[in-house]
């Protein structure tokens, strides 16, 4: 992960304490759940998606889509100084990483695959995230 600053910043140990073994491999060293397995892949409530290590609002249940990859997919975070978007050349490809910018949780990565408005899809690991329905 960045030794970059960020306005929530926790020792390794504290984000130990904090975060399940899943959790904690995907946010703090950017690990991938296998596709088909996380909570919410297919999961279509109404509410919204925040980061499991800060709790910043990330998605709304409106802009999820079924991108048929196995992983919970967005074509837009609520706004965008919500996360950060990062060049990663990891496994041999050039993808783009999406981050928390509260917190620098590793979410998953943004492809320019997606539907309209945007045409971007935010591919999420479930396990960066958690779900909070709508009241």
């Amino acid at each position: 992960m960045s030794n970059k600053p960020y306005p929530i910043s926790k020792s390794d140990a504290e984000w130990r304490e904090q975060l399940d073994d899943l959790q904690y491999q995907v946010t703090r060293h950017a690990a991938t759940e296998r596709a088909f397995t996380g909570a919410y892949w297919d999961h279509w409530a109404h509410g919204h998606y925040d980061c499991v290590c800060c709790g910043t609002r990330l998605f709304e249940a409106g802009t999820k889509f079924d991108a048929g990859c196995g992983w919970p997919s967005y074509w837009a975070p609520v706004n965008a100084d919500v996360v950060e978007r990062i060049e990663d050349h990891s496994h041999g490809m050039v993808r783009v990483e999406v981050r928390c910018r509260h917190c620098g949780a590793h979410l998953g990565h943004v492809f320019p695959d997606g539907p309209r408005p945007t045409g971007e899809r935010f591919c999420i690991n479930s396990a960066a995230i958690d779900f909070a329905p709508d009241a």
